[in-house]
């Protein structure tokens, strides 16, 4: 049983930094070979792993060999277009001037069905409001709109865009992030100034409260006391009420 346990544990080590190694792409963005050589090492790993009757070495030694070959693989697709193309495909232009390629739609085993799943997953739910649409080689769809749909921006107006960064969560699930607080400028006694123009005088009462770019913070009650969302313009102190 320790036995089992120990090869369990190495081998768990060694797949853990070999899918580390390959790159930090999420399962739906690897391209066909990376799956491929996941599902493998993950085959490989299985069969030492329960299985005391076959030497340990002969899941470490299929591993590094498929790591290697994916490592390569990658290199060579660095260097050269052709076997990139061959290797990971090329994007199919499904949508073209607000015309489906039917074509295209073949190739890639498309229905309209599919493809308008694929649109209402972008928010999109009208073939009429697309101007080109393009199956990227990992099965991700992108979406350009017609430019009568799409959205404006700062620049079309001639306007100054807010300052772009993240915002900073400082409290959730009723606790307080200092790291948070701090980064923004601001202690616990002004966090709990600013709840009190809501009337909430416990911070345990707070499911979160995140402080934008532009000095707003939004801030939500939990279920106990009402689920409630409140915005706060910390800047002017003044307050909105939005709904819940």
């Amino acid at each position: 049983m320790l036995v089992l346990f120990c090869r369990v544990i190495v081998l768990y080590f060694l797949v853990f930094f070999v899918i580390r190694l390959t790159g930090k792409r999420q399962i739906s963005e690897l391209q066909p070979f990376d799956l491929c050589i996941t599902l493998l090492i993950a085959d490989m790993a299985s069969v030492p792993a329960t299985n005391t009757g076959v030497p340990l070495f002969y899941g470490i030694v299929p591993i590094i060999t498929l790591f290697l070959l994916q490592q390569l693989l990658s290199f060579l697709s660095l260097k050269s277009e052709s076997i990139r193309k061959a290797v990971c495909g090329q994007p199919l232009l499904l949508i073209a001037k607000g015309q489906v390629q039917e074509a295209a739609m073949k190739s890639a085993r498309y229905t309209i069905t599919d493809l308008s799943e694929q649109l209402r997953g972008k928010d999109v739910f009208s073939l009429a409001d697309v101007e080109y649409a393009i199956l990227e080689t990992n099965g991700e769809l992108s979406v350009l709109l017609k430019g009568p749909k799409q959205q404006p921006n700062y620049e079309d107006f001639s306007m100054p865009s807010p300052l772009a960064e993240p915002p900073l969560m400082l409290v959730q699930d009723g606790a307080v992030h200092d790291g948070a607080l701090k980064r923004a400028g601001h202690d616990k006694a002004w966090l709990k100034k600013q709840l009190l123009t809501i009337g909430c005088d416990d911070i345990s009462n707070v499911f979160f409260a995140f402080l934008d770019s532009s000095d707003m913070l939004h801030v939500q009650l939990n279920l106990k006391a009402g689920a409630q969302h409140y915005f706060i313009d910390t800047a002017k102190k003044d307050k909105g009420k939005g709904n819940s």
